[in-house]
């Protein structure tokens, strides 16, 4: 069996269409601007019609931790949840990366999703500032709902809030396991540093 590499040249001018993509069940990933079904999703959007887009060019694409120290102690203070679950969270979500956007359309360090960064009245995901505000004052919620139970306040994060009402605790799925895993020990070692 062949394996072949395919290489791609980003444009140096504007996409000039949305671009989709997909990958199937033998690993091939498919690009068109024409989806012709649900499993395509969005890849790259057209940077004329997207304001967002625009904008997010205009971020910082490094993952530096320390760029983004004052507005999560800010936050942490403002919203009274601990510095070290924010960047525990950050950490999980981007990797401090202001510009990350998930399969499923969550974008930012914090990964909002699209609903929820409306609901928190977060203008752009790609701002750090704005994306970290919203998804702290989303922690401090979720915190409130859960009496301070930080495992659960993260598998909801994670998982969604209904899902974690519904099992009645961490839901069965490895995904969010792991996830909560990971959070708190990224958490226990910024409390540490």
């Amino acid at each position: 069996m062949t394996q072949a590499l395919l290489i791609v040249l980003i444009p140096i001018q504007p996409i000039r269409a949305d671009i989709y993509r997909y990958e199937d069940e033998e690993g091939i990933i498919h690009f068109t601007d024409a989806p012709t079904d649900r499993r395509f999703k969005i890849f790259m959007r057209d940077f004329k019609k997207d304001k967002l887009l625009r904008t997010k060019l205009q971020l910082p694409s490094s993952a530096n931790p320390a760029e983004y120290e004052n507005i999560i102690r800010a936050n942490a203070e403002k919203y009274g949840v601990s510095a070290s679950l924010i960047k525990a969270v950050i950490h999980a979500e981007s990797g401090y990366n202001p510009n990350a956007v998930s399969r499923k359309g969550a974008s930012g360090l914090m990964q909002l999703m699209p609903g929820t960064a409306r609901s928190l009245k977060v203008n752009n995901s790609f701002d750090p500032k704005d994306n970290v505000e919203g998804g702290v004052k989303y922690l401090r919620f979720l915190l409130d709902t859960f009496r301070g139970d930080v495992s659960l306040a993260v598998a909801a994060y994670n998982a969604g809030l209904n899902k974690v009402a519904k099992f009645g605790g961490i839901p069965p799925y490895a995904e969010t396991r792991t996830y909560v895993n990971r959070v708190l020990s990224y958490m226990q070692s910024y409390q540490a540093n």
